[in-house]
């Protein structure tokens, strides 16, 4: 009985989290200052390749989800699965509610109130994987590298195994610049998220619904 309370509960927190990490991310493109890392290089693929922007992102999550399966060592059925099952709803949230923030005003806003925006959409982020990474019940699959290396091989530290996992994206928006020349959602708050993504993702853990706990299985 205790076990189904704790996975109802994990999975109330899990649907809470899906919605924030797609409203936050897209109110980070909405405000034109910079993305988060992964969701930067994905607007700039997208762009590259000409495809939109829901699509990318999925296509982009399953390479990812098969990265994470190298990265395990074996082939990890559930985890598969759960990978697929988060980028099918974020990516096209993302781009759906995106187009509401634009419907707002966001990217026309003057330029200080679109830094904090943007600041309040990565701390967004950042509580969403948190909350999520927690729940372990479903994952996406770009944040599930970052957990995997996390766990399985740094001891547990959020901040360099967020940096270490931002190697397939930072190449990404470089090839994409290469290709184009051009650079989208790329700026202060890439660097931001940069610096403080992991850390605030660690904050959040202790403080942010602390009763959720991790239920690491890597």
């Amino acid at each position: 009985m205790a076990k189904m309370k704790d996975f109802g509960q994990r999975m109330r927190f899990l649907g809470f989290s899906i919605f924030l990490n797609s409203a936050a991310n897209a109110l980070t493109i909405s405000t034109n200052l910079g993305s988060a890392v992964w969701t930067g290089s994905s607007v700039n693929l997208a762009s590259w390749i000409h495809v939109p922007l829901g699509t990318t992102m999925f296509i982009y999550g399953i390479v990812i989800t098969i990265m994470n399966q190298l990265f395990l060592g074996r082939f990890d059925r559930r985890r598969f699965v759960s990978n697929i099952l988060y980028i099918i709803p974020f990516s096209y949230l993302v781009e759906w509610i995106g187009y509401f923030w634009d419907w707002l005003g966001v990217s026309q806003l003057g330029l200080p109130a679109r830094i904090v925006i943007d600041i309040i959409g990565l701390t967004g982020v950042a509580f969403a994987v948190s909350i999520y990474q927690r729940c372990n019940i479903i994952m996406h699959p770009n944040d599930d590298l970052s957990y995997i290396i996390r766990f399985r091989f740094l001891h547990g530290s959020s901040i360099i195994a967020q940096w270490a996992s931002y190697l397939p994206p930072v190449t990404i928006i470089v090839l994409s610049y290469l290709a184009t020349g051009q650079l989208h959602a790329i700026g202060f708050g890439t660097i931001w998220a940069l610096v403080t993504q992991g850390a605030v993702m660690g904050w959040a853990d202790v403080h942010v619904f602390s009763r959720l706990k991790h239920h690491v299985d890597v």
